[in-house]
């Protein structure tokens, strides 16, 4: 989720047997650099609509190239501290946002959604700047990301059949994401995921603190609102809305 305003382009449905043509300067982030840990959660059940989302028919993340080069740059520091970067989401279809707008109003809210924003209903998430009508995502300059020490145990798996904790709880209650303890979860729509916040310890702020700070060295933006959301200036442009699937 994130707010970039921009003109919506939305090509026609592709054929999924050429869906993994991606347009000239769109590639798959594993192509440019195989070693960034991908968890692309709107391709599964493990996000905050409880299913897979339109048009992500396959656990990918594609980026402007120029996007990639960067992130590979900002993994090539990291990998010096054993840490690594870990993309929720990249690329996203104009049709998921759609979809995820039609599911904001669809007057009904779970108890697992509300693990993603316990403070207030989904139907103010626009209002309150956590989710757009045109997304920065679709134009593939924006990413969704956090950081993984990879000399901790990461082995803890979400389960679908468990009660979590909403996503302010202490790490050990909410839902696992085998990354470092960023105060929240991903895609939490509380002031807790602010990237500022004040309601978190001094360790979760390092860690945000280090995320941004490496990011920022090769020119990625931070939306305030959100710790894990990061934008490439000017490399944006128009939205797009080819499905993702499996490169070939």
């Amino acid at each position: 989720m994130k707010i970039a305003v921009i003109a919506l382009l939305t090509f026609g449905a592709i054929p999924s047997a050429f869906a993994q043509k991606l347009p000239g300067d769109f590639a798959f982030l594993r192509d440019i650099d195989p070693t960034i840990i991908q968890d692309i959660r709107y391709a599964t059940s493990n996000n905050f609509m409880g299913r897979p989302i339109a048009g992500y028919g396959a656990p990918e993340c594609v980026v402007k190239r120029d996007v990639g080069l960067r992130l590979k740059a900002v993994q090539q520091e990291l990998a010096r501290q054993s840490l690594s970067l870990k993309m929720f989401d990249c690329y996203r279809p104009a049709r998921a946002v759609a979809d995820m707008v039609a599911w904001s109003r669809n007057g009904k809210e779970t108890a697992a959604e509300r693990r993603y924003n316990p403070a207030f209903s989904k139907a103010d998430l626009f209002r309150l700047g956590y989710i757009a009508t045109h997304s920065g995502h679709s134009t593939g300059a924006a990413v969704d990301l956090t950081l993984v020490d990879l000399g901790a145990d990461n082995s803890r798996k979400f389960d679908p059949a468990r009660d979590y904790a909403d996503c302010t709880a202490p790490v050990t209650e909410r839902a696992p994401e085998g990354s470092v303890d960023m105060g929240t979860g991903y895609d939490c729509s509380d002031a807790k995921g602010h990237t500022a916040a004040g309601a978190i310890t001094p360790a979760q702020r390092r860690w945000r603190n280090l995320l941004v700070a490496a990011m920022a060295r090769q020119g990625f933006a931070n939306y305030s609102k959100e710790w894990w959301h990061f934008s490439l200036p000017g490399v944006g442009g128009p939205a797009y809305d080819f499905p993702i699937a499996r490169p070939r």
